[in-house]
């Protein structure tokens, strides 16, 4: 593999024109008909990205339209229950991002008179909004000139460099490698070349329209294994605390139960110390409330 300094050199080496034209030729020839792409709104923009953390786009298809429909505007969702949001929620996963969505909308409402903001430091500012997602955000959005790493964007860096990256390097390499003024167009062509032709598993080399300009070649170990922005495997999810926690949450999308009852709801009643810990962690996340002996979903807070 190559050095960090000749990693550097290399990524930025890969900005050419041969390539810029061989990947967005490519990248416009065979793009993914996916409903947020077809907005530039910044409130739908920001939505699609939370729904897509962690959730394979197929199954967040159906749910983005259909929260759109729900609150099309940050006013709309900040005015909402937040119970009403996490029974939306139900299937999605990590009900945390629905709690920080809520909250963002209502910063975006108070602070900044219901208009996603355009500047880095003020989307990092909202809760839940990490580099990625307000990354994504200018550039799908406002179509600012940058990159984005994701596990995605983090396996073809890595791979085309034939070397392990650092995040710095990683998004250093990303910004570089732009095509000015096309940052929508290049970033989304990225992302279906990842998906559908440098996959984690099995990538068909031969079909890669930057095949020449990649240093891997699919050959030998892969240097996306570890690279910044590349997930990690997952523990299983049978048995798991996000098991457990989705299937109480799953419960009282349908109405209160009484505390006595979680543990049997969660699959935990051999595990009561494991029960009574999950049911203290959503509480203290705001996802969920006593109200006496009772718990409902959402935080109670008015």
């Amino acid at each position: 593999m190559a050095s960090i300094s000749g990693t550097v050199e290399f990524g930025h080496a890969l900005g050419g024109r041969g390539f810029t034209r061989a990947l967005l030729r490519w990248a416009a020839d065979s793009r993914r008909d996916l409903p947020w792409r077809s907005t530039r709104d910044p409130w739908a923009v920001l939505v699609s990205e939370v729904l897509l953390q962690q959730t394979q786009a197929s199954r967040v298809e159906a749910k983005y339209r259909e929260f759109l429909d729900c609150w099309p505007t940050p006013g709309d969702l900040a005015s909402a229950e937040l119970s009403e949001l996490l029974k939306f929620w139900v299937g999605l996963g990590y009900p945390r991002r629905a709690r920080n969505l809520h909250r963002a909308a209502q910063q975006i409402t108070n602070l900044h008179q219901g208009g996603v903001p355009r500047e880095l430091e003020q989307l990092l500012e909202l809760p839940g909004v990490g580099p990625y997602t307000a990354r994504a955000v200018m550039i799908f959005a406002y179509e600012k000139d940058l990159g984005v790493v994701d596990t995605n964007v983090g396996r073809l860096l890595a791979r085309w460099c034939d070397s392990s990256l650092r995040p710095k390097i990683a998004q250093e390499i990303a910004d570089k490698l732009v095509a000015p003024g096309q940052s929508w167009d290049w970033n989304q062509g990225l992302f279906d070349l990842a998906a559908t032709v440098c996959t984690k598993r099995n990538p068909q080399c031969g079909a890669c329209p930057v095949n020449s300009w990649c240093a891997w070649h699919g050959a030998g170990t892969d240097p996306a294994d570890g690279s910044a922005g590349v997930s990690k495997k997952q523990q299983p999810f049978q048995g798991s605390d996000r098991q457990a926690r989705g299937l109480l949450m799953a419960a009282l999308a349908q109405g209160s139960i009484d505390t006595s009852e979680a543990a049997a709801v969660m699959g935990l009643l051999d595990q009561q110390c494991r029960a009574t810990q999950l049911v203290d962690d959503l509480r203290n996340e705001g996802l969920i409330a006593f109200q006496g002996d009772v718990l409902l979903l959402g935080d109670l807070v008015k």
